[in-house]
């Protein structure tokens, strides 16, 4: 985009319970020196080292999240027991905040790995598409992380979330399973056509202050991808193309996770 940049700050929802993984904003990461950090610290270095963002909180309803950010010098802003879901946190926090930017970032904080230019890219999508509410990123699978949530699925564990887009680069949907579907005599070149959609929103504030007072959609529920809620809305949201990075940016969805993750932070010489 053309011009500057719209002022951003950075929200990172975290909550305590979880069917898949309870405590796991909590769970330890160690890094390329043996340093062992929780997940929400880990998360919290990945936003605070993005150039640009006005701000960075954790926003949490549970105290041992808190006081765990507290320790390690990060910012917190309390939020209700009732929200369903990263946006809801997200909205909530925005509203006990105040105007604190022209767009929120939404990194959730099962995302260490983001890269802090897949955030600046979507703040100028979101900018330079007057329709969209929100701008989301999907990664090109390299054969590697196609691999891995191919093998999630198999295994019968909730991995990570896959993305279709139209040919304007709206959200066509979102799922938990791997799509599109890739018929054999093409599964040699499925990575090619299959987007990891990784855990980061741009929204505008009004659309977090929309999506409160919506109620969820029947495929939101059934996914559970808090971002089917636009979508059910009719409400557009841009998708923004990335090819394969220099690394798998793997989410912390289950245990099993742990060691591909302390990878990607040893070949990446993160302490």
């Amino acid at each position: 985009m053309a011009g500057k940049r719209p002022p951003f700050a950075i929200i990172i929802p975290a909550r305590y319970p979880s069917s898949r993984f309870p405590g796991k904003p909590l769970a330890s990461l160690t890094g390329a020196t043996g340093i062992a950090k929780p997940l929400v610290q880990r998360s919290w270095e990945c936003a605070s080292a993005i150039a640009g963002a006005s701000g960075v909180w954790v926003a949490t309803d549970d105290t041992r999240i808190a006081d765990t950010v507290e320790t390690f010098g990060g910012r917190v802003v309390m939020t209700s027991p009732e929200c369903r879901n990263g946006t809801e946190r997200c909205a909530d926090a925005l509203a006990r905040l105040g105007s604190v930017a022209d767009v929120i970032v939404n990194l959730q904080g099962d995302a260490p790995l983001t890269p802090g230019f897949i955030v600046e890219a979507l703040v100028d999508a979101l900018a330079a598409d007057s329709e969209a509410i929100m701008a989301t990123p999907a990664l090109r699978c390299s054969p590697s992380l196609y691999a891995h949530l191919v093998n999630d699925q198999a295994q019968g564990r909730v991995g990570g979330t896959t993305v279709v887009a139209n040919r304007r680069g709206h959200a066509l949907y979102f799922s938990k399973r791997v799509i599109p579907h890739i018929p054999l005599a093409e599964i040699a070149r499925a990575f090619e056509v299959t987007h990891l959609h990784l855990g980061v929103y741009a929204y505008r504030p009004e659309a977090l202050t929309a999506y409160a007072a919506m109620e969820p959609s029947l495929p939101e529920e059934m996914e559970g991808l808090e971002q089917l809620r636009f979508l059910e809305s009719e409400r557009p949201i841009r998708v923004v193309p990335f090819d394969p990075i220099e690394w798998d940016c793997i989410e912390l969805n289950n245990p099993e996770d742990v060691p591909a993750i302390e990878a990607v932070l040893k070949q990446r010489g993160i302490v």
